[in-house]
């Protein structure tokens, strides 16, 4: 099997050696960038399955280059974040980052949350009866392609927006909290802010076009409904 492509984009010396060492292990296919520019051209031509990326960058920050990734890939993006810039998350989740990690980190958690990605990205997730699609009024998804058109339109979704998606409508009609959609969709211990459900909904609902597909059930969480 060929090798997960895993792209870090860090300009702190320190940083970048730990987690290369870690990718090494593993046995990851790895590229290092300093800052943004080089960056978002070996986004391009490296083409990585994740990319680790900081947000303080000299020469264009971590938000401008996922700004213009965005524009061009769907790749997952893992933002790394000082601790105490935490409008440095939300903006970064709003611009498309799938997840994200405060610094200083484990390098574990760092390893444990990429091989939490691949799984989904790579399909090794699917329990039995998600490989069928699921089809509704407006919305059909097949899992295994991991499409997703709502009447005759193909939607293009990030692999989180995917994953969300697909755990609201394998429970139609039923409330999932914002704490189980996180426990179902990352598949780890998350100690984030649950507000990233919230930013990712967000895309989700503008993506398909409609609102009402996925309602907000206050104080509790999210309900999909395609009647």
């Amino acid at each position: 099997m060929t090798p997960a492509k895993i792209l870090v984009i860090d300009d702190e010396p320190s940083i970048q050696s730990v987690v290369t060492a870690y990718l090494k292990v593993e046995g990851y296919d790895y590229q290092t960038a300093a800052d943004g520019r080089s960056g978002l051209s070996l986004a391009r031509t490296f083409k990585p399955d994740i990319i680790i990326l900081d947000v303080m960058l000299p020469g264009m920050d971590g938000i401008e280059l996922l700004a213009n990734l965005r524009r061009e890939s769907n790749v997952y993006v893992i933002m790394l974040t000082a601790r105490t810039e935490e409008t440095d998350k939300i903006v970064g989740l709003s611009v498309g980052a799938d997840d994200y990690l405060t610094k200083p980190f484990s390098p574990r958690e760092l390893i444990a949350r990429i091989k939490a990605a691949l799984r989904r990205i790579q399909g090794f997730d699917q329990t039995p009866g998600t490989t069928s699609h699921l089809v509704f009024a407006h919305i059909r998804i097949d899992p295994a392609a991991r499409r997703v058109w709502v009447d005759d339109r193909l939607i293009d979704l990030t692999a989180m927006e995917f994953d969300l998606l697909l755990a609201l409508t394998q429970h139609n009609g039923i409330v999932l909290s914002r704490e189980k959609l996180i426990e179902m969709v990352w598949g780890y211990n998350y100690f984030g802010d649950s507000r990233v459900v919230d930013v990712h909904i967000g895309h989700i609902r503008q993506k398909l076009g409609y609102d009402q597909f996925v309602e907000t059930i206050r104080g509790v969480g999210y309900r999909f409904e395609d009647k």
